[in-house]
């Protein structure tokens, strides 16, 4: 039975813009406990032939990834009381994880990474279970993922500040970052709090958003499973280089000729997170949710065009490093974060099925991190010396080719089972 939707009252979006707001402002903070240390190159620091600040990628990513597969139990089964605390925990484990990076001498200090990854990877979840099952969601949901994209460069830029600025040493570096975050963002944690709960027409339109147990997920997934199978191989790759992007970016840029230039990251980042959020917050307008499933496939077949058509410019000589960063960072995340803020939560909305939606980005998440660490781990094997602006730009020629592919996969899939639908 497909249900009409409903409109936006003017209550409801005051309530749509302060929960937007106050998510994207807590998640901003949390970044600030996860990302700064990839300001520092650690320049000459190797541990046994091996690069150590990809070792504290690894041992970071190999956390969050654990985070996911235990998350997709977890965040799918989570209460909708506690969270705040919940929030409060695992931060607080991940800045005192830094405090134990700073301390420790190299090599042991790269477990930290991992006690930092773990905690911070439940997070999302946590945040998201604010703002799902609302006619505004995709608005608010919009606004949280672009706050990773904001605050990726944000963060990176007060560590480079306090690095440059206060003499702070690249060990101490992420535990003073996280001084500065950890007060406004018990703030707005509060704030979030303080979100009323979906209303009876946000329920009628979007559907109740209730724990999931086991068996409702195994029947979610056999029900959804070529579609959710090309959703997830998209979201790999998405990730894979989302992540080479995000963490080798110091990297990338002096390869490229920009070094001791901390501002560089936020100039890149900020025009990606203002038009990300103007285009997927955007589809809050789409009230019909399967015209939105189908809308998201098309800027997620736009992005992969994007980043594709730079890259091939960029390695043409025909646009300039800071062009390029920003064109194919802009196109990944037109990948990247339709996954985090709509995709999912269309998809629950147009079958019309009872459940949650971090389920499904946990399960996306859980391989995609699998796929960032297999390239980590096969650079550190197999003693590959890369340059990561070469690879990166060759990868993404190659990952344009076969996202496309995928995406048009996933929109003719859920098409065909969405006219089923209908029909039935």
């Amino acid at each position: 039975m497909l249900i009409k939707p409903t409109k936006i009252t003017a209550g409801t979006l005051q309530v749509n813009i302060y929960a937007a707001v106050s998510v994207f402002l807590a998640y901003t903070m949390i970044f600030g406990f996860r990302k700064s240390f990839t300001a520092a190159t650690f320049d000459g620091i190797t541990v046994s032939g091996y690069s150590y600040k990809t070792l504290l990628v690894i041992s970071q990513v190999l956390g969050y990834m654990l985070a996911k597969f235990y998350g997709v139990k977890y965040i799918a089964e989570l209460k909708r009381t506690g969270r705040g605390s919940v929030i409060i925990l695992l931060t607080g484990i991940a800045w005192f994880s830094w405090l134990g990076f700073a301390l420790v001498p190299v090599p042991y200090n790269i477990v930290f990474l991992f006690i930092n990854g773990f905690p911070l990877g439940m997070l999302w979840g946590v945040v998201f279970s604010y703002v799902e099952g609302r006619r505004g969601t995709d608005f608010i949901g919009a606004t949280l993922a672009v706050s990773f994209i904001f605050a990726s460069g944000f963060v990176k830029s007060a560590a480079g500040w306090l690095i440059l600025n206060f003499g702070i040493n690249e060990f101490w570096a992420p535990f003073c970052t996280g001084l500065l975050f950890a007060g406004p963002l018990l703030l707005f944690i509060y704030l979030m709090e303080k979100i009323p709960p979906p209303d009876a027409a946000d329920i009628a339109d979007r559907m109740e958003r209730t724990p999931m147990s086991k068996a409702l997920r195994n029947t979610f997934v056999r029900s959804f499973l070529p579609g959710l199978a090309a959703c997830i191989l998209i979201y790999t790759f998405a990730t894979i280089f989302r992540d080479i992007r995000d963490n080798f970016s110091a990297e990338m840029w002096k390869e490229m000729g920009f070094f001791n230039q901390p501002a560089i990251f936020s100039k890149t980042e900020t025009p990606i997170t203002l038009v990300i959020l103007v285009l997927i917050g955007s589809m809050v307008m789409i009230r019909n949710s399967y015209k939105a499933l189908i809308t998201a496939h098309v800027f997620i077949g736009i992005g992969f065009l994007l980043a594709g058509l730079s890259t091939w410019m960029f390695i043409s000589g025909n646009v300039p490093p800071v062009w390029w960063m920003t064109l194919v960072g802009l196109g990944l995340y037109m990948v990247y974060i339709p996954f985090n803020a709509v995709f999912f939560e269309r998809l629950i909305a147009t079958f019309r099925y009872a459940g949650n939606v971090g389920f499904l980005i946990y399960l996306a998440d859980s391989f995609g991190y699998v796929g960032s660490l297999g390239v980590l781990l096969a650079k550190e094997v197999f003693k590959v010396k890369l340059n990561w602006v070469n690879f990166f730009s060759n990868s993404v020629m190659v990952l344009s080719a076969i996202g496309l592919f995928l995406t048009l996969f996933s929109a003719i899939y859920f098409a065909r089972k969405f006219k089923k639908l209908r029909t039935s």
